[in-house]
C-alpha cells in the first residue's frame, strides 16, 4: 500500500495531464459508439469553450498547487488533524480521507454552490451548457473552481492528511468527473445498480436538467451515499432531461467570453 500511494506522491505533471487527455478521450470514444442522446451540436464546436475553461483551471492547478504545498509541510510538521488521533491501517485511514474528501469538497461544496446565491451565479456556467457531454466535466467558471479547491484544502486540514491521500483522491475524481457527464448510454438496470453506490451518467443527467427541482439534486460525484442520506438523490426517466438553466438559457452557451462574464450579467437572474 505505502509504494501503490507513494505512486501518487511523486507523479510527474505530465502524467497527470495525460490522465486528464486520457480519460477525455475515452469517454469521447465511448460516446461516438454508445450514446445515451443524439445532441444537435458540432462536437468539436462545443468542446472548445469547455476546454478553454480547462485551461484556466489548470493555471488555477499550478498556482493553488503552491499553497497546497505549504499546508502539506505544515501538517507534516504540526502533527495536526483527526488522523493523527488514532491507530489505524493505511488502508483505513486513506478510505476515512476519500469519504471525508467526496463529502466536503465533492457533495458540500456543490450543495452550497446551488444554494449560495453569490456562490450559484458561478455555477450557472456548468449548467448553462445545453449539450451534456464528456467535455462538461471540465466546464467551470474559475471562480467556481477556485472554491472547490479551498473546500478540498479544508477537508485536508481537517484530517490531517498525507498529500498522497490527496493526491489520489485527485486521480479519482477526474476520472468519476468525466464519467459522470458522459453521454453514454448503460443499460438501466446496471446504472440503477451502480447508483446505489457509486454517481452513475443517469443519475448525473438529472442533475443537468434545466428546471427545479431535479438541478437542485444529485450533487455527488463519486459516491451516491451522501444524496441518499442527505435526501437529494433522484433517479427517473431521462428521455424527461432538457439540458441547460432556465434562468440562462437565452444565453450563447458555446461562447466563451459570455460564459465568463455571466456571473456579472445582470441579465441573467438567480433562483430565487
Amino acid at each position: 500500500m505505502d509504494r501503490f500511494l507513494y505512486f501518487f506522491e511523486t507523479m510527474p505533471v505530465w502524467q497527470k495531464l495525460g490522465w486528464v487527455v486520457f480519460c477525455i478521450a475515452l469517454f469521447w470514444i465511448l460516446e461516438g459508439y454508445y450514446g445515451k442522446f443524439q445532441l444537435p451540436y458540432k462536437k468539436w464546436k462545443h468542446a472548445k469553450v469547455n476546454l478553454s475553461l480547462l485551461g484556466f483551471v489548470m493555471i488555477i492547478n499550478v498556482v493553488f498547487g503552491l499553497l497546497i504545498a505549504v499546508v502539506f509541510l505544515w501538517l507534516r510538521d504540526s502533527n495536526f488533524g483527526v488522523l493523527t488521533l488514532f491507530e489505524a491501517p493505511i488502508w483505513v485511514k486513506l478510505l476515512l480521507s476519500l469519504l471525508v474528501l467526496d463529502l466536503i469538497a465533492q457533495y458540500g461544496v456543490h450543495y452550497f454552490l446551488h444554494k449560495v446565491r453569490w456562490m450559484w451565479r458561478l455555477h450557472i456556467v456548468h449548467h448553462s451548457d445545453k449539450n451534456v457531454d464528456v467535455t462538461t466535466g471540465t466546464r467551470h467558471h474559475p471562480l467556481d473552481f477556485l472554491m472547490r479547491e479551498f473546500f478540498a484544502l479544508g477537508a485536508v486540514v481537517i484530517m490531517g492528511m498525507p498529500i498522497s491521500f490527496y493526491l489520489f483522491y485527485r486521480i479519482l475524481s477526474v476520472l468519476f468527473t468525466y464519467w459522470t457527464h458522459a453521454n453514454i448510454n448503460l443499460p438501466l438496470w446496471l446504472d440503477k445498480s451502480l447508483s446505489y453506490f457509486i454517481v452513475t451518467p443517469n443519475m448525473h443527467k438529472f442533475h443537468h436538467h434545466h428546471q427545479l427541482p431535479w438541478t437542485d439534486s444529485n450533487y455527488g460525484n463519486m459516491l451516491s451515499i451522501w444524496d441518499r442520506i442527505f435526501g437529494t438523490y433522484v433517479y427517473d426517466d431521462t428521455d424527461k432531461i432538457i439540458y441547460g438553466v432556465d434562468i440562462a438559457d437565452h444565453t450563447d452557451d458555446e461562447n466563451l467570453s459570455i460564459q465568463l462574464g455571466i456571473p456579472f450579467n445582470k441579465t441573467v437572474k438567480s433562483k430565487d
